[in-house]
């Protein structure tokens, strides 16, 4: 009987090993992007996905030397989808804020712009309480931008809330909204300097408030996984160090999108 149970106990501690080997091995990552929120990710005609945060996805990978699978993932679901284990890591502009780390662990930021109001040309709206009282606001559903427009104007504006930051620019091309909150870059390039969006132009001053925003974009991954944390902190600080990432930084931006 004692043979018995040592043989079960060395077994046990055999598949233990096993096991932590197995989680600590990430020569194979599956990242979960979005594909719809230009120009950090979008989706060509030939189904190809592209943008800053697919560039960064891919340098991150290389550094690390992983195989990386990119997992296309609408955003309301992303985070389930982690934690479902569909895909190891998020890549898709994902602030870094203390509610998100309830549920997941983040890396180091890897890049932080401001959020910002459009409104239509020569309406005259203001950003105040005052300027925003019965106006419509539209915002990407369950981002930092719902949370902030909800805390801090939600008692003066209807926020109309959307699945992609693509049906909120149609509705403001439709005049169906008289504002949109969004990320600036992220706004500026999808839309203001489109045709759709030239009759708009951004209105107010940048909102940065870390309560609300983070001190960035990072990367979210499962709280478990901490040494794929550690990873991709590494992976980060390298493509930061060796020009990796200014060079993807000036494909798609004039200025330094790290940030402070």
């Amino acid at each position: 009987m004692r043979k018995f149970i040592r043989v079960i106990a060395a077994a046990a501690v055999l598949m233990l090993g096993a096991g932590l080997s197995q989680a600590a091995d990430w020569s194979k990552v599956r990242i979960g992007v979005e594909g719809a929120y230009p120009p950090f990710s979008w989706v060509e005609a030939d189904g190809t996905l592209k943008g800053f945060d697919i560039d960064v996805a891919n340098a991150l990978c290389k550094e690390m030397g992983a195989e990386c699978t990119l997992v296309q993932q609408d955003w309301d679901g992303i985070i389930p989808s982690l934690l479902a284990k569909k895909y190891d890591a998020i890549i898709a502009s994902m602030s870094i804020t203390p509610e998100r780390k309830k549920k997941v662990a983040f890396s180091n930021k890897y890049y932080n712009t401001p959020a910002k109001f459009a409104r239509m040309k020569g309406s005259g709206i203001e950003i105040t309480k005052e300027g925003l009282a019965g106006k419509t606001v539209g915002v990407q559903r369950a981002t930092t931008h719902d949370s902030f427009i909800t805390a801090e104007f939600g008692d003066a504006v209807t926020i109309k809330r959307y699945g992609t930051q693509d049906e909120a620019y149609l509705d403001a091309v439709s005049g169906r909204i008289d504002l949109l909150l969004a990320d600036s870059v992220a706004m500026d390039d999808g839309f203001l300097n489109t045709d759709n969006g030239k009759d708009w132009e951004f209105v107010g001053p940048d909102f940065i408030e870390e309560k609300y925003f983070g001190p960035g974009a990072g990367i979210a991954m499962r709280q478990e996984d901490t040494d794929l944390v550690e990873k991709f902190n590494a992976a980060i600080a390298a493509i930061r160090a060796n020009g990796t990432y200014e060079a993807i930084n000036k494909k798609y931006f004039e200025f330094d999108v790290y940030g402070d």
